[in-house]
């Protein structure tokens, strides 16, 4: 039995024995005859009666309406289950529950009612509806290209679809046991295959979540990969759905069809970028077929060449090589062994070829046509592909064709120079503008605010977000950017610490760009009022999910540490001008919409020139955090960052607090000393009590080696700790962890 239609079925069955009750009568049942018509206004439906779940009509952009379940308290209004997805009805369209039982939708456009739900028995009584079919998010809710399936041999499977035919293609994921009855996605948020006698016959996706803290669910995308999500029960409505784990780890490497496009569709490339995301992109000179939709694949955007004209077209045609780029399957030709320009000039002779793909490490050469199939972007592959293009653009053939081209260039030259023009006088007076503000931000790209925007944009500084000792930090709306949420970090004085503060804050993250700091949008400086203005970041501190009562999960925990430190590397090697952070802590770590680690609060940073390694200042930085070279006067460098992300890193991995300075003295236990001593006696396992799911971690090797990690960033002496450069090559797995030395550095230093 297909899974999907074993779903519907549990649907059907739970439908007609959970209440529905409307808005407006939140204590009573849905009478017979009681029916909801498909409007605009969102308040026509029923409701759950945890009211955590609303039933009724939903439009779908100009598609019209589906006969839906969905969240209520979640800010995307996720849509779980729809009766009608591949034919939305119109406006007017109702659903009755109607005297015999039954729940009936009628098209006002076809006039053809439809039985959803059918109480046969009438023994229940009024019926009742509740969610457990489980449909992704999207703003096409069509049948797909991907199923999954309990067949009748007892085999769970997932299948790529001959799309838009309903028969499956290629098999990329299977648990085949032969004796699998039913698939279980349970309340702690594990799913998992079990035979007809109950028994667990596999784990495939096993997380362990506070249910009393979040909502969960489980989608087969429209990617192709099945994921677990958590949301949150929070009133902020700007949270968003995170995924914990995934099945398959990369749908990019997973899929490879014989006949079909991959994952991405004919002539495309896939690129697996995390749990949440997979990237389908173009090759250079193809377009998407359609720009609405990235998955039905790409086409060339210049003619292709012409087989009986091969020979006198070749000098029109060159070669772009990509690199760690693949469409495996679909050779037609194979040589060896030739070098990379036989290689490339065999592809451009042959008109049938359009990407040739060359091993420099054996020589080979494999030609391929189009369509193109499975096409990849992995680090793991190592050779490259040479994709056959046209010279310059494509030219049309016709003289009228040429001709209104010609009028059209002729009039965005027109337009664009204008628009220069403008850009340049707006420029050279926004800048002046920036400068009299205030010089710091010179050659910086930030927007400088009024006070009053930032007032109005926060609703008078209402919602706090969290405050330090200098400054508190206000949620806040651009209404000029299209809602766009933001943080307003508010200067509490004008003291000289508060310029020193501020002057440090835009200097160091001003000119940095990177995908694990928070972005800082602008600032303001009128009179006393000191303003800076960044991203909002939505998931709030570190500290906020690692020690609260819903903790995140093992592979969460490691792409936030392994965040972290790219982000650190970023500021001590890859921007331009080294930066130290010196306040690296959980509080100063947020999380933005896909739970990925952005480093904020650049306050006390430091500055390095590029001939400065080192620096002498005040001590700075949060108990607790920072190295010991501070406490001795010492010069410091990029180690003290490298210290503060080891004390981190064990907190992440133990989801423990390293220090409680308002425990009794003799209550206090220092998670780096106590973690040491866990790993030297081999009590590994002692180190979990804090964890819900241990389980779910890679053996207690992975466990070790993070400790190992850890330790070598907070050795007393700074030469001996690694640099983070090199800390995120061990968390990559490219450099293997040594033993660290004995006796790492312990915060019994901090409290003298």
């Amino acid at each position: 039995m297909a899974f999907e239609l074993a779903y519907c079925l549990c649907f059907l069955l739970v439908f007609l024995q959970l209440p529905f009750f409307t808005v407006a009568q939140s204590d009573k049942n849905i009478s017979f005859s009681s029916s909801l018509t498909a409007q605009e206004d969102s308040n026509h439906q029923w409701a759950s009666l945890s009211g955590e779940f609303a039933f009724g009509f939903r439009k779908i952009s100009n598609s019209g309406f589906l006969l839906a379940i969905w969240f209520v308290n979640v800010h995307e209004k996720t849509i779980v289950w729809s009766a009608n997805r591949n034919n939305p009805v119109q406006e007017g369209s109702t659903v009755e529950f109607s005297a015999q039982g039954k729940l009936t939708l009628t098209d006002i456009g076809t006039g053809k009612p439809t039985n959803i739900a059918d109480d046969q028995s009438r023994d229940t009584g009024v019926a009742y509806a509740a969610m457990l079919k489980i449909q992704p998010i999207s703003t096409n809710y069509s049948k797909g290209r991907f199923k999954f399936i309990l067949d009748s041999g007892g085999n769970l499977m997932l299948y790529t679809m001959n799309y838009p035919l309903k028969s499956t293609n290629v098999l990329y994921w299977s648990i085949e046991t032969g004796s699998g009855f039913q698939v279980i996605f349970n309340q702690s948020g594990s799913i998992y295959l079990a035979a007809q006698n109950g028994s667990i016959l596999d784990w495939f996706l096993r997380d362990t979540v506070d249910t009393h803290d979040v909502y969960q669910r489980a989608t087969l995308d429209y990617d192709g990969v099945l994921r677990h999500y958590i949301h949150l029960k929070s009133t902020d409505s700007s949270t968003s759905w995170f995924p914990i784990s995934v099945m398959p780890s990369n749908i990019c490497t997973a899929i490879v069809e014989i006949t079909g496009g991959g994952a991405c569709g004919f002539n495309s490339l896939c690129r697996h970028e995390d749990l949440a995301h997979t990237n389908c992109s173009c090759p250079p000179s193809y377009i998407p077929i359609d720009q609405d939709d990235e998955r039905k694949g790409c086409t060339p955007n210049f003619v292709p060449q012409i087989c009986d004209k091969a020979s006198s077209e070749i000098d029109l045609f060159e070669v772009q090589e990509l690199q760690f780029t693949d469409w495996p399957g679909g050779d037609y030709e194979h040589f060896q062994p030739v070098n990379k320009e036989q290689c490339k000039q065999s592809c451009l002779a042959d008109c049938l070829c359009a990407v040739a793909i060359f091993d420099e490490g054996t020589a080979d050469c494999w030609k391929k046509r189009m369509p193109l199939s499975n096409g990849r972007i992995d680090d793991d592959v190592l050779w490259s592909s040479l994709v056959k293009i046209r010279k310059g653009t494509l030219t049309p053939t016709k003289e009228k064709d040429s001709l209104t081209l010609l009028i059209i260039g002729a009039v965005i030259i027109l337009i664009s120079t204008n628009v220069v023009v403008f850009i340049i006088i707006h420029l050279v007076s926004s800048h002046a503008k920036v400068n009299r503000l205030y010089p710091v931000v010179q050659g910086m790209n930030l927007k400088c605010f009024t006070y009053m925007e930032l007032k109005e944009a926060t609703n008078g500084f209402e919602e706090e977000l969290g405050c330090g000792a200098f400054a508190t930090v206000f949620k806040g709306v651009l209404a000029s950017d299209n809602g766009k949420f933001i943080a307003v970090k508010r200067l509490n004085t004008v003291v000289k610490e508060n310029d020193l503060e501020f002057k440090a804050e835009v200097s160091a993250i001003g000119g940095t760009n990177h995908r694990n700091l928070v972005q800082l949008l602008g600032f303001c400086k009128e009179g006393q009022h000191q303003l800076l203005v960044y991203e909002y970041m939505s998931n709030g501190s570190l500290a906020a999910f690692l020690f609260g009562e819903s903790r995140p999960n093992w592979n969460a925990r490691k792409k936030i540490a392994l965040g972290t430190a790219r982000g650190l590397l970023y500021l001590h090697e890859e921007c331009s001008r080294q930066i130290i952070h010196c306040d690296i802590k959980p509080q100063n770590i947020l999380l933005d919409d896909s739970f990925t680690a952005r480093i904020a609060d650049f306050g006390v940073s430091k500055l390095l020139k590029s001939d400065q390694t080192r620096t002498t200042t005040r001590i700075r930085g949060t108990k607790g955090y920072v190295a010991p070279e501070w406490f001795k006067t010492l010069p410091v460098t990029v180690k003290v960052d490298v210290y503060s992300y080891g004390i981190v890193l064990l907190e992440i991995v133990c989801c423990r607090k390293n220090y409680v300075a308002q425990a009794p003295a003799e209550d206090q236990m220092i998670l780096a000393d106590w973690a040491y001593n866990c790993y030297e006696q081999k009590n590994l396992h002692l180190l979990l009590q804090n964890v819900s799911d241990d389980q779910a971690m890679d053996g207690i090797k992975e466990l070790e080696k993070y400790l190992m990690i850890a330790f070598w960033c907070i050795q007393e002496d700074p030469s001996v700790r690694p640099t983070i450069k090199k800390v995120t090559q061990m968390l990559e797995g490219t450099v293997e962890v040594s033993v660290p030395p004995n006796n790492p550095s312990s915060l019994y230093v901090q409290s003298k």
